[in-house]
């Protein structure tokens, strides 16, 4: 109390000295937080508010270094990755600059590098194959047409927090479907390996024409396609071992194995140069136009759009189902956190600023994210400097990788998109949930037959129709009192007490019109069984939920078991389902009890006895 006064003591006088009254400095303080409180609400929708504020000298330095490093990486494989979506290599460029600003203002992720990846790319290569069209800037109004889609449906998906829908793709399908994927993709890239000619998006339309293709290999284009695949294999696997044996130090060693691609694009560039391999029939890259991304707009064509719009959806949730699972690694690793649903709106604007800028559907990538992660990257900042390091690479550099092979850019894929198969997933599967093997298999061989959509779309219905039947088939068990103790478990796989004259029958699925008749009939079943039952009690320990279909069924049984001279009890029943029972008239006319708990109802009903099961 003294204290009170004294701090009321306090406050009379600062007001008087002040000249100001209590409500006045009332007033003051909620206008000195308004602005912080507006600055939080911000936040939400723009994470760069929270971060920026407290930008210092030593997270500027860690960005810049990661940038650098990120930067020499994602030259190649942007050129690569355009080129595997059957673009332009310069669109890669494009659509790793805009984005990743876009990223750095929206994004929840510190490490999450944005831009163009592997499986995105084979899916736009799909999306924009199927139309047919045959005019190189048609297709590249498809492209960002099918970004800005994407984008869209990203945002929206975000404001609605919608994140939750990319659960209905499970680990199983994304595996399959990234398998499926990858062999497809190396398979694509063959015709750039060989130097011979292969169309095709699916594994029926690629086969034959490679087969058909082989007889006329371009040897220099294979020998120099293999020589680079076995470089870039070499320095991901082998390099960083024998640089750390030779006394470098473990960031060190992995950085330079990192820089593989750009040594191969580098070595391999100058050597196409130097002996004018492409008099020889060797593809290069030949012009890539120098500057900075034009200022674009998507197509309003309502036939192009509803041609786009299945694939914008697949590329929009695979997409984010890959970026948030990459992105909550590296939070994990660091005791951050991530929001899905800003996670939706950071991407979403990446590719909304992709289509803006010329570029194509992009989203986080695994491989660029470990570099920049591993490179020390500090704030979403370091993808903003690697968009200006891309930036400064597109006005300066681009006339030097005029000789640039395309065969380098194929083996680049080819190692980076090969990590992404994905065995043990299907061999662990297999043995511990074959319906989840079926849907992965499933994914992976309908992917391969029929393309990604049809992949995607296989798995998702499998899965769905997987979680449905087991729904609809929950499982029931018989329960008894484990000896000397208050616990219940399966008769049928422990050795427990009952009673013969009640019957504990334990459901561990929420009830719902799926599987009401199913435990009506397991009920009906067992009191029919054993004439002795004077009492059944169901307990509802894993109930979480009920609907109007299963009320109807215990309404339904409870005046059959009446008739049968058997009384229906409930135990353990949750919160939120006794409300629904308790705006109901089940309970008014349910003629037994319900329980606390399962042991409080055996006792009750039993008196205390329970004699051991004959």
């Amino acid at each position: 109390m003294r204290s009170d006064a004294k701090a009321s003591g306090r406050g009379t006088i600062d007001a008087v000295n002040t000249g100001t009254s209590h409500s006045d400095g009332q007033a003051a303080r909620k206008a000195t937080h308004a602005p912080a409180r507006r600055v939080r609400g911000l936040a939400r929708w723009l994470p760069v508010l929270d971060w920026a504020p407290r930008y210092d000298r030593p997270a500027f330095g860690a960005d810049l270094l990661a940038s650098l490093i990120v930067t020499l990486m994602l030259i190649p494989q942007s050129l690569a990755y355009a080129q595997l979506a059957g673009l332009p290599p310069h669109i890669g460029l494009y659509a790793s600059i805009a984005p990743l600003f876009a990223y750095a203002l929206f994004g929840s992720s510190h490490a999450l590098s944005v831009g163009p990846v592997a499986v995105v790319s084979l899916m736009t290569a799909a999306a924009v194959g199927g139309l047919g069209i045959a005019d190189e800037a048609a297709r590249l109004q498809a492209a960002l047409t099918l970004a800005a889609l994407s984008g869209a449906l990203l945002v929206v998906m975000g404001v609605l927090r919608l994140g939750f829908l990319a659960s209905f793709l499970s680990h199983p399908v994304v595996s399959g479907f990234l398998t499926a994927s990858s062999l497809l993709i190396t398979l694509s890239q063959l015709k750039h390996l060989l130097g011979i000619r292969a169309d095709g998006d699916t594994l029926p339309e690629l086969l034959p024409t490679l087969l058909a293709g082989l007889p006329a290999t371009h040897l220099p284009t294979a020998a120099l396609g293999g020589a680079v695949l076995a470089f870039l294999y070499w320095t991901r696997t082998r390099l960083k071992p024998l640089l750390v044996r030779l006394g470098a130090g473990a960031r060190t060693a992995d950085t330079c194995a990192k820089a593989g691609p750009v040594l191969a694009v580098l070595g391999s560039t100058l050597l196409m140069w130097a002996l004018q391999l492409d008099e020889a029939g060797v593809r290069k890259v030949g012009d890539i136009p120098a500057g900075l991304p034009p200022l674009t707009m998507p197509s309003l064509d309502p036939a192009l759009l509803s041609q786009l719009a299945l694939p914008a959806l697949l590329i929009s949730i695979i997409g984010f189902v890959e970026s948030v699972s990459v992105a909550q690694t590296f939070a994990a690793k660091r005791r951050l956190r991530i929001e899905p649903d800003q996670e939706l709106i950071g991407l979403g604007a990446a590719n909304l600023a992709a289509a803006a800028t010329g570029g194509y559907p992009v989203t986080g990538g695994l491989s660029r994210s470990v570099v920049n992660f591993d490179a020390g990257a500090a704030t979403p900042a370091a993808g903003a400097f690697t968009a200006v390091g891309i930036a400064l690479a597109s006005l300066t550099l681009t006339p030097a990788l005029h000789y640039l092979p395309q065969a380098t850019l194929a083996a680049t894929i080819v190692v980076a998109i090969l990590t992404l198969v994905d065995t043990d997933t299907l061999r662990r599967t297999w043995r511990s949930s074959p319906p989840d093997f079926l849907a992965a298999a499933t994914t992976l061989v309908v992917t391969l037959l029929f393309g990604v959509e049809a992949g995607v779309s296989a798995g998702v219905v499998l899965t769905l129709l997987n979680h449905l039947w087991h729904a609809s088939r929950p499982h029931m068990a018989v329960v008894g009192r484990v000896p000397g103790t208050e616990h219940y478990r399966n008769v049928e796989r422990h050795a427990v007490d009952t009673d013969p004259s009640l019957i504990g029958l334990r459901v561990d699925e929420g009830l719902n019109f799926m599987n009401a008749r199913q435990v009506e009939d397991r009920i009906l079943a067992l009191v029919a069984a054993q004439p002795s039952v004077r009492n059944v009690v169901l307990m509802c320990s894993a109930v979480n939920d009920i609907d109007a279909s299963a009320l109807e069924m215990l309404e339904s049984v409870v005046h059959r078991l009446k008739d049968m001279g058997v009384l229906l009890h409930l135990s353990e029943v949750k919160g939120p389902v006794m409300d629904k029972l308790e705006r109901t008239d089940l309970l008014p006319h349910l003629g037994g009890r319900v329980f606390l708990s399962h042991h409080a109802a055996v006792t009750a009903l039993t008196a205390g006895a329970c004699p051991p099961r004959s």
